[in-house]
């Protein structure tokens, strides 16, 4: 079990659940702004603020079910209380909880344990309660050594890449312009539209959520035309585009890509005003000498990454 619980809401003898107060007001909070990125400060508080998981999170909302019925399933939830049947259960249980869960306290996790006879319970450091949002892979790691018996060893391959991340500017404002079924149909455009251009160029999408987009090259130039050619192509959707690239090594975990330096990327992007293409310090030393002329946008933090980071746009590019 992750992020788990045998009783959600307070009482004397179950301190740890909120009041039924406080499921009230947030029933009232999630009927209102139902589809919006509402609940991911208390979810996934350390991606709270990524654009892209906002959006992704939002758009999951609205294709999970409507407002009515995600709020009777959490008033559903809020009965439960399965705390008599804990002392029976005669199978190996392994109960994993992240130590600053804001969702479901970890108190909770460790009273499971303290019931179920010969369970193993694992705290994680870290305060999200999606299981795929922080460090996934000691998570996995128990639970393989749980069901093998062994350890697993985490070894990644790791390669310099180049990251394009590419979002839509007011996105959510254009959605309410057009309408859900007008604006998916633009969605599917855009990202149409995106994907030729990097296959063209020689890069590879890596992952799309909502309408953002990931995509790696293998070295920065063949990334800024991408970009520029992008920007340029989605003119004729009426869309606007932010742009981050950076280079630096990358974990590649299958078909996905991550890391620190796909971090780097992402938190670039976020910086980018519209139109813009904007560049790490790490990039503008790579390309110099070629005929990119970029505007230094001067020192920033990035949000989740160490020191200051100097930023550069994209004025002129070779075609």
């Amino acid at each position: 079990m992750y992020g788990a619980y045998a009783k959600w809401i307070r009482t004397d003898d179950y301190p740890w659940g909120p009041t039924r107060e406080q499921h009230e007001a947030a029933f009232n909070a999630y009927e209102k702004h139902w589809g919006t990125p509402i609940g991911l400060k208390t979810l996934a508080p350390s991606a709270a603020n990524d654009e892209r998981v906002r959006q992704w999170w939002a758009q999951f909302m609205r294709i999970a079910a409507s407002p009515g019925a995600g709020i009777t399933l959490y008033r559903m939830n809020v009965e439960v209380d399965i705390r008599a049947i804990l002392p029976t259960i005669r199978v190996p249980t392994l109960i994993l909880h992240r130590r600053g869960d804001r969702l479901q306290p970890c108190e909770g996790a460790r009273y499971m344990a303290g019931q179920i006879p010969g369970a193993k319970f694992v705290e994680l450091p870290g305060d999200d309660h999606m299981l795929w949002i922080g460090d996934a892979d000691s998570l996995l790691a128990e639970i393989q050594e749980f069901l093998t018996g062994e350890t697993p060893m985490l070894e990644a391959d790791r390669v310099l890449a180049t990251v394009l991340f590419i979002d839509v500017v007011q996105s959510t404002q254009r959605a309410t312009e057009i309408g859900d079924s007008r604006w998916r149909d633009l969605v599917d455009n855009y990202h149409q539209l995106v994907s030729k251009e990097v296959a063209r160029l020689g890069g590879r999408v890596v992952n799309t959520a909502g309408d953002g987009v990931f995509a790696t090259f293998d070295g920065p130039a063949r990334a800024i035309k991408c970009a520029r050619a992008v920007r340029d192509v989605v003119g004729s959707l009426g869309l606007a585009i932010r742009c981050g690239i950076h280079t630096g090594e990358c974990v590649i975990e299958g078909d996905d890509v991550a890391g620190i330096a796909v971090h780097i990327g992402a938190r670039v992007a976020a910086r980018a005003d519209p139109g813009e293409i904007l560049l790490s310090s790490t990039v503008k030393d790579l390309i110099a000498g070629s005929r990119v002329e970029c505007s230094d946008r001067g020192s920033h933090t990035l949000k989740g990454v160490p020191g200051r980071w100097r930023l550069f746009a994209v004025q002129e590019c070779a075609r």
